[in-house]
């Protein structure tokens, strides 16, 4: 009777563990219904096009994935990815070398990640105020620093990491060594999530914290790596952002934090914490990605995109509600 029980329960794990998957071939067949999208929608250089567009959403979807599955949220994604561009155009800008500009911007997105996490773990304030208020600070300090316009440096090498024509010939399009960098970093994050100590640790303390509390999880210490880590992997996301630009913009990546949020649950992870995966996050930024894609393609505006990534965001939470009630 107890191997009888056990079949459905593998089923349904198998079922969870595919979905995403399952949920990208239903986004890209939908589009490929349309006679007048598909001779566009399934050629190399769209692809590529998609790949790089998923890049900037991907990274950010590694950190989110980390946060929610310990049970947090950050809402300064986008502010964050928007604040290391700018520093990486601003220190280009300077006449500094490019690494100085990438490292910069790196650290300024874990600067603002282990800020977070400090006030979270070591203050008890609440995830989404914290990060609501990080949010405004960010895109301030943005706005602030750019002097409220674009910073345009001068020919640079970090702009190759996005730059789709790098080691093919002329008018050969190759995949960009960001998108490279990516999968990467997806691989890393996923090996820490899923093999070490401090991944057992994430994944415990979104389970239950005080449970993970009294197993001897210092809770405070390991919530300020999460988001610092995480915040890392930000200010990585705002050197793609400005490879892909070419320039600094304070204004960009308004809204990111939804299409991040989106991402990661599109994959699997629960909002209340405890569940999730990188490879899910992964499918859920290519599904972000290829909706955005196609949505251009057949010709529909800017706010009907929008109502169907806050349809699609609704239905995957509501998913996992019911996912839950079920396990309940």
């Amino acid at each position: 009777m107890s191997e009888t029980r056990a079949e459905p329960l593998e089923i349904r794990n198998l079922l969870t563990a595919a979905a995403p998957l399952l949920g990208l071939v239903l986004v890209i067949a939908l589009f490929a219904l349309d006679a007048d999208v598909r001779p566009y929608f399934f050629t190399w250089r769209n692809f590529i096009l998609i790949f790089s567009q998923t890049a900037v959403i991907a990274v950010g979807a590694l950190g989110m994935t980390m946060i929610i599955v310990s049970g947090g949220i950050d809402l300064s994604v986008g502010s964050a990815v928007a604040l290391s561009s700018v520093v990486c155009a601003t220190v280009l800008l300077s006449g500094a070398p490019e690494l100085a500009a990438v490292s910069l911007a790196v650290v300024t997105g874990a600067a603002l990640g282990f800020a977070n996490g400090a006030a979270i773990g070591y203050l008890r304030m609440v995830p989404f105020i914290v990060t609501l208020g990080m949010m405004g600070i960010a895109r301030g300090c943005a706005k602030w620093l750019a002097g409220n316009q674009t910073v345009n440096p001068p020919d640079n090498d970090v702009v190759a990491l996005m730059s789709t024509l790098q080691g093919g010939a002329a008018g050969e399009l190759v995949i960009p060594v960001g998108v490279w960098l990516v999968l990467l970093l997806a691989a890393s994050v996923g090996l820490v999530m899923t093999k070490s100590v401090f991944g057992r640790h994430v994944y415990a303390i979104g389970s239950n914290e005080d449970a993970a509390r009294l197993c001897g999880v210092r809770v405070p210490l390991v919530k300020v790596w999460i988001y610092a880590l995480a915040g890392t992997l930000f200010g990585f996301a705002g050197v793609l952002q400005f490879a892909r630009l070419t320039q600094g913009d304070p204004t960009v990546a308004i809204g990111l934090e939804l299409d991040v949020i989106a991402a990661v649950v599109l994959g699997g992870a629960s909002l209340s914490g405890g569940t999730g995966s990188v490879p899910g996050a992964m499918i859920g930024a290519l599904i972000m990605a290829v909706l955005r894609n196609g949505s251009n393609q057949m010709g529909w505006p800017n706010y009907v995109q929008e109502i169907i990534i806050g349809l699609v965001i609704i239905l995957a939470i509501g998913l996992d509600r019911l996912r839950q009630r079920r396990e309940g």
